[in-house]
């Protein structure tokens, strides 16, 4: 078959068909070229961001757990504080406690002494009240003694007589 102009144009489409394409695929590998290197950045970038996610978290950890430390500090300061205030009053208390027992101890025994001396004073009057009743008796023996040993020659007096009952036989 012998060479036609036709065959020539169409030889030369196929040609610059395929420098088409030639460059397309060019084309398309230098743009897979620069995507790979865009996935590169990219991946360096996630595993920039992800050590900075990472440091960020680790200090946040720290941070948190140094606040937890700080507040743990506080409730224990809140603590000692609290239990110092409180033993501090609970000492008040005793205090105030052991002066007022003090002072019912000394009425108790102001109140006792009073009691002892009342105790003394009515023994004093007992004994005063026995002696006087003694001396009483004393007296109405010896006047009974008296009238006893008198002769019976005066008339009685009818107050101090008193009626005997008779008995009829």
């Amino acid at each position: 078959m012998p060479w036609t102009r036709a065959m020539d144009e169409k030889f030369e489409m196929l040609l610059a068909m395929m420098k088409e394409i030639k460059a397309g695929q060019e084309e398309m590998k230098a743009g897979q070229e620069e995507m790979k290197a865009g996935q590169e950045e990219m991946k360096a970038g996630q595993e920039e961001m992800k050590a900075g996610l990472e440091k960020k978290m680790e200090s946040g950890q720290e941070r948190m757990e140094q606040v937890q430390e700080e507040m743990k500090d506080l409730i224990r300061a809140g603590k000692d504080e609290m239990r110092t205030h409180v033993e501090s009053q609970v000492e008040g208390i005793k205090d105030h406690v052991d002066g007022c027992i003090g002072r019912m101890e000394e009425e108790v025994q102001g109140v006792r002494g009073k009691i002892e001396e009342a105790e003394g004073e009515v023994h004093m009057k007992i004994e005063e009240v026995k002696s006087e009743v003694q001396e009483k008796m004393s007296d109405l023996d010896r006047r009974l003694s008296d009238l006893e040993t008198r002769p019976n020659n005066f008339p009685a007096n009818p107050d101090f007589m008193y009626s005997r009952p008779t008995v009829n036989l």
